[in-house]
């Protein structure tokens, strides 16, 4: 049932991500990859794949007002129906206008100006109902469009009470019982609401307002039965969206693909920069073929894509513009993003203090747990531009030492010296340092990349690379999260992909027959 007062946002609480990705990882095991990446497969050897995946300059071409209206449109579509199906928690809301903006000034002064209007006529003598009729036109094609298709008998009493011409004629003679229709019309939404709604129902029952003021507040509980209705066909639309939803985002990208030939110029730069990267990370390896000719063996197509995958988790991908292919899903990324560094900052400092003090402070797991609770709250919020990273980490040293130093007296240890404080501080302050040897990021970018090229990543969840120990559980969601995500991803993308790398490696001599492979590559087709 629809809630109160629900945000259509993709971002949610901890609980609500924790449950999205727990459906989102069970629909996309249950998804059939392995198809959608063997057409992925198929297209490195022909150019059946999608025909303007080319990272080549397409040729000029002026768009018309009505390709741009329908791009965006499909666009919008695209989004939504992403969102229905990854977010379920995703629900509709009503409008928020920013207090004290233009828009909310210009909204709220229309608004008065025709309650003031309807006010002033009702008040006339003899009573004018031009607007008043208005007014009740909307809301009987509001009250119909609430109506299932087989609800006659309903939709004819509302024709009937709120009959336009016979009301006319009615005003025409003064007899208009306008407060009779507002009764009628409460009570008839009262049958039609969601029962969250029956609360307001009983309140504009019993209101004592008057005329005008009513007619506003059945206004608004009409928008939120308004809202409530979309959130009811959401719930109706997401199983039928799950079933088909690869199929249609695939498809709906393809169109507008097919109106805007750029659509794929930032995921081609995207895809070309980790090519480029694993090219000049690697050493150039030499392969004999069949014939005992000598041939350089290039990255894979599924390792490219695992390390562009990474390289927006862990590096600073999101400063320059998103690879459109990731665009319904930037919210969500950019929370794992920034909830892995604020982990990885968490881990960083436990590393640092267990090191420094030892022994003294081992196998304690309820200090363990209020350190990492203390630092994790002190940094929520590290991705803020306004954050004071060093501030902040000046705060948690000095808090440890004083957590550190209650634990130790209590079990007859002598509390840290003030030089052991103070190099404690100095190491804490300085895992901001790009060079600093604490730095995990590596060890993440491990985990993260087993997890991408394992065909059963869900089993590798739980082996966190040492080091990683004391964020292991948080890990471990976010690992969940971002696997969920880029195999759905790579099964809506993956022609589009397919097709990038392969101009990409082979836009001078096209490819055989058959491509190498690694064992990485074989693996995502699992995934």
């Amino acid at each position: 049932m629809p809630l109160n007062d629900e945000r259509p946002t993709s971002t949610s609480s901890g609980e609500d991500q924790g449950s999205d990705v727990e459906s989102s990882s069970e629909r996309c095991d249950s998804m059939t990859l392995a198809s959608d990446l063997d057409c992925s497969r198929e297209s490195f050897s022909s150019d059946c794949s999608s025909k303007h995946c080319t990272p080549s300059s397409s040729p000029p071409k002026t768009l018309t007002l009505d390709e741009v209206m329908d791009a965006g449109r499909d666009l919008f579509n695209l989004s939504l129906s992403h969102e229905i199906v990854v977010n379920q928690s995703f629900r509709m809301e009503l409008n928020t206008i920013p207090q004290d903006s233009l828009g909310k000034m210009v909204r709220d002064n229309l608004h008065k100006a025709f309650w003031d209007i309807l006010e002033a006529e009702l008040n006339d003598d003899p009573p004018e109902y031009g607007q008043a009729i208005k007014l009740l036109e909307e809301i009987r094609a509001i009250l119909l469009s609430f109506l299932n298709p087989g609800a006659n008998r309903m939709r004819t009493q509302i024709m009937e009470v709120l009959d336009m011409d016979l009301i006319r004629q009615q005003a025409d003679n003064d007899a208009v019982d306008i407060q009779g229709l507002a009764s009628y019309i409460i009570t008839t939404m009262g049958k039609m609401c969601a029962p969250v709604r029956d609360e307001e129902i009983k309140k504009l029952r019993e209101s004592t307002l008057n005329i005008v003021a009513l007619f506003r507040e059945i206004f608004r509980v009409l928008d939120l039965m308004k809202a409530d209705i979309v959130n009811i066909t959401i719930e109706q639309l997401r199983p039928v969206l799950q079933r088909h939803s690869v199929e249609y985002e695939r498809a709906t990208f393809q169109r507008i693909l097919d109106k805007t030939p750029s659509a794929l110029d930032h995921t081609t730069s995207w895809i070309k920069s980790s090519l480029e990267e694993l090219q000049s990370a690697t050493i150039p390896k030499e392969q004999a073929d069949g014939d005992g000719k000598r041939q350089q063996v290039v990255p894979g197509p599924f390792q490219v894509i695992n390390v562009a995958f990474l390289r927006i988790l862990t590096g600073d991908f999101f400063k320059g513009p998103l690879p459109e292919t990731l665009a319904t899903d930037e919210t969500r990324l950019l929370e794992i993003h920034w909830q892995l560094q604020q982990c990885q900052a968490v881990n960083e400092v436990l590393l640092i203090v267990y090191s420094t003090i030892g022994g003294p402070i081992q196998g304690l797991p309820s200090l363990s747990d209020r350190l990492k609770r203390m630092i994790s709250v002190l940094l929520d919020g590290m991705h803020r531009p306004d954050f004071n990273i060093q501030e902040s980490l000046e705060g948690i040293s000095a808090q440890i030492c004083c957590e550190l130093n209650k634990s130790l007296t209590e079990r007859n240890y002598p509390a840290l010296t003030p030089a052991l404080q103070a190099t404690l501080t100095g190491q804490i302050c300085s895992i901001t340092q790009k060079d600093n040897p604490i730095r995990t990021l590596d060890r993440v970018q491990l985990y993260f990349m087993a997890l991408l090229s394992d065909p059963k990543s869900q089993l590798k969840l739980e082996q966190v690379p040492a080091g990683l120990t004391a964020i292991k559980p948080e890990l471990t969601l976010l690992g969940a999260k971002f696997v969920s995500l880029v195999n759905y991803n790579k099964s809506v993308y993956g022609p589009f992909y397919a097709d990038i790398i392969r101009k990409l490696l082979f836009s001078n001599n096209p490819p055989a027959a058959s491509f190498p492979q690694d064992t990485a590559q074989d693996s995502v087709t699992h995934n």
